[in-house]
C-alpha cells in the first residue's frame, strides 16, 4: 500500500475516532485536536493554538494536573475515571486518559493526550455499588444463585437469621435452610413461574430452618435474572422473616379468645350458679335431717362436688369480671417475696424452694395484686409439678432493659406437643378435678396488659421453667395505662 492511502486512512481514523486526540506544545498549547477531543473537553470551534488549560472541562481538573506533570517530567502517564466538569455541566463527566511522549523530531508536539469518555461505566459501577450496599444492609435475608441454583452470595441478614456463615453455604443449594415442611407442589409452582419468561418471579410463604434447628416462617420472593438474549443467568431470593409477625398474630388471637371467653364465661357462670345453689341446699338439708349414715355420707359427697363446681364458677366470674387497677412503681423483688409468703402453706419438707433475687431493685409499673397473682400461680403450678418432692427455683434479674422473672421446677417438664397450648383457656395438664385450666390464661392476660411477655421452656437440667419479662419503669409505659384485659381476676 502506498503512502497516500495510509495518510488518508490515518486522517479518517483521526477525524472519526471516539477517542479524543490532542497534540500539546511544551507551553500547553493545542497543536492538533480531533473532533472527539474538542467535544469531550468542550474546546473552542477553532482549537489550534489555544491554551488547553483554558478549555472548560480541563481548567482546574485532575486532567490539567496530569498534563502539567507530564510537561515537566516528559514522561507518559495513564489515569482512569478522571472527573471533569464545566460550569454548564449538571453532573461531572469521567474520562480515561493516556499521555504519550512522542520521539523528538523537529516540530512534533511535546505530548499526545488521548481521552475517552467512561461516564456510563462509572455510573453503572456506582449503581452496582449502591445495589450491593442495599444487599449488604437489607434486613431481609437475600441470596443469589447461578442458573443451576448454586449459591454464589448471601447477605449478612441471611447469616443472622439462619445462623450459617457465608463461606458455609456458598457452593451449596438453598435447600440448606429447607425445613422439609414446605409442600412439594409449592416448590413446583415456584419453578414453573420462574422459568416462565412471561412471569419470571414467584412469591409465597414457606417454612425454613436455621442451623440450630429453629423454624422460620418466611415470605419468599424469587426473581429470575436474564441477560440481553433472555437467558437465565442467576436467581435472586429475598426472604422476609415472619416469625415475629406470626407471634404477634398468635398473641392477638389469644387475646381475642380470652375476650370472647370472658364474655361467655360470665353468662355460663350465672346460669350455673342457681342450680348449684339449689343442689347445695338440698344436700345440706339431707345431711341435717337424715339419720341414715349412708344418706349422710352421700350428702357429704354431694356437697363436696357442689363446692368444687362453685370454685370453677367463681373462677369463671373472676376471669370475666373487670376490676379496678392501681398502677404504681413496684419492685419486682418485693412482689416475689410477697407471693412466696402466700404459697408457704403448700410447702413440704421434701420440696426445696430456692430464690435468687436481683440485688438492685427491679422497678416496674403495674398493679401489685395482679403481679402477685401471676407469681403465686406460677409457684403453685411448680409445686403441683414436683408432686411434693423436688426443687423450685425463682430468679429475678435485669436483662436487656427488662425485668425478668424465672420460675423453674424439677418436675417432669412440659412436652413440646402441649407447650404451644399452655396459655389457652381451660387447657391443663393436671389430672381431673385438679385444675380449671384458667390460671396460665389469666397470667398471660395480666402480663400482656403490663406490656410484657410470658413463655415456657425446658428448665436447665430437668423440669420446666416459666419466664416473665416486664419493661422496667421508664422504658416507655406510662403510669396508669393498662389495657382492658388487665382486669382479669385471681384463680380460685
Amino acid at each position: 500500500m502506498s503512502e497516500g492511502p495510509l495518510k488518508t486512512l490515518s486522517s479518517d481514523l483521526f477525524a472519526h475516532s471516539r477517542v479524543g486526540v490532542l497534540g500539546i506544545s511544551p507551553e500547553g498549547r493545542v497543536l492538533l485536536a480531533n473532533p472527539s477531543a474538542v467535544r469531550l473537553l468542550q474546546g473552542p470551534r477553532e482549537p489550534l493554538g489555544t491554551e488547553l488549560f483554558s478549555w472548560p472541562r480541563v481548567a482546574g481538573s485532575p486532567l490539567a494536573q496530569m498534563v502539567e506533570r507530564a510537561l515537566v517530567s516528559h514522561e507518559g502517564a495513564t489515569a482512569s475515571e478522571l472527573s471533569v466538569r464545566s460550569p454548564e455541566d449538571p453532573e461531572p463527566r469521567f474520562l480515561d486518559a493516556e499521555i504519550v511522549v512522542p520521539p523528538d523530531p523537529a516540530g512534533s508536539p511535546a505530548l499526545l493526550l488521548l481521552v475517552e469518555e467512561v461516564t456510563g461505566r462509572v455510573t453503572e459501577h456506582a449503581r452496582a455499588q449502591l445495589f450491593y450496599r442495599a444487599f449488604l444492609y437489607a434486613s431481609d435475608a437475600m441470596e443469589i444463585t447461578d442458573a443451576r441454583g448454586i449459591l454464589v452470595d448471601v447477605n449478612p441478614a441471611f447469616e443472622r437469621i439462619y445462623g450459617y456463615r457465608r463461606d458455609e453455604v456458598i457452593g451449596r443449594k438453598p435447600a440448606v435452610v429447607a425445613s422439609g415442611k414446605t409442600a412439594l407442589p409449592l416448590y413446583e409452582a415456584l419453578w414453573r413461574d420462574l422459568l416462565d419468561p412471561g412471569k419470571g418471579s414467584w412469591q409465597g410463604e414457606i417454612i425454613n430452618r436455621s442451623k440450630d434447628g429453629v423454624e422460620h416462617p418466611v415470605l419468599l420472593t424469587v426473581y429470575a435474572l436474564r441477560d440481553e438474549d433472555g437467558n437465565i443467568t442467576h436467581f435472586m431470593g429475598l426472604a422476609t422473616d415472619l416469625t415475629r409477625r406470626k407471634r404477634m398474630q398468635q398473641r392477638t388471637a389469644q387475646m381475642d379468645r380470652l375476650t370472647s371467653l370472658g364474655q361467655m364465661a360470665a353468662g355460663v357462670a350465672h346460669e350455673i350458679n342457681t342450680p348449684l345453689a339449689n343442689i347445695t341446699l338440698v344436700a345440706e338439708s339431707l345431711r341435717r335431717k337424715s339419720s341414715d349414715p349412708w344418706v349422710k355420707a352421700r350428702a357429704e359427697v354431694l356437697l363436696g362436688q357442689a363446692e368444687a363446681a362453685s370454685r370453677i364458677v367463681r373462677s369463671l366470674l373472676e376471669f370475666s369480671r373487670p376490676r379496678e387497677t392501681h398502677v404504681t412503681d413496684l419492685d419486682l423483688n418485693h412482689v416475689v417475696r410477697e407471693a412466696m409468703v402466700f404459697v408457704t402453706a403448700k410447702q413440704s419438707p421434701e420440696v426445696e424452694l430456692e430464690s435468687t433475687l436481683a440485688r438492685a431493685p427491679l422497678t416496674v409499673q403495674g398493679d401489685r395484686h395482679q403481679l402477685i397473682q401471676v407469681v403465686v400461680n406460677l409457684l403453685s403450678n411448680a409445686y403441683d409439678a414436683v408432686a411434693g418432692r423436688g426443687s423450685i427455683r425463682i430468679v429475678t434479674e435485669a436483662v436487656n432493659g427488662q425485668a425478668e422473672l424465672r420460675v423453674g421446677d424439677s418436675g417432669p417438664g412440659i412436652p413440646a406437643s402441649v407447650r404451644s397450648h399452655l396459655f389457652e383457656p381451660f387447657f391443663t395438664t393436671k389430672g381431673e378435678g385438679k385444675g380449671t385450666g384458667l390460671g396460665l390464661a389469666i397470667c398471660y392476660g395480666i402480663v400482656r396488659s403490663h406490656g410484657g411477655e410470658i413463655s415456657a421452656r425446658d428448665a436447665p437440667g430437668s423440669g420446666a421453667e416459666f419466664v416473665v419479662r416486664l419493661p422496667l419503669a421508664g422504658a416507655g409505659k406510662e403510669t396508669g395505662q393498662l389495657s382492658p384485659e388487665a382486669g382479669l381476676g385471681p384463680v380460685a
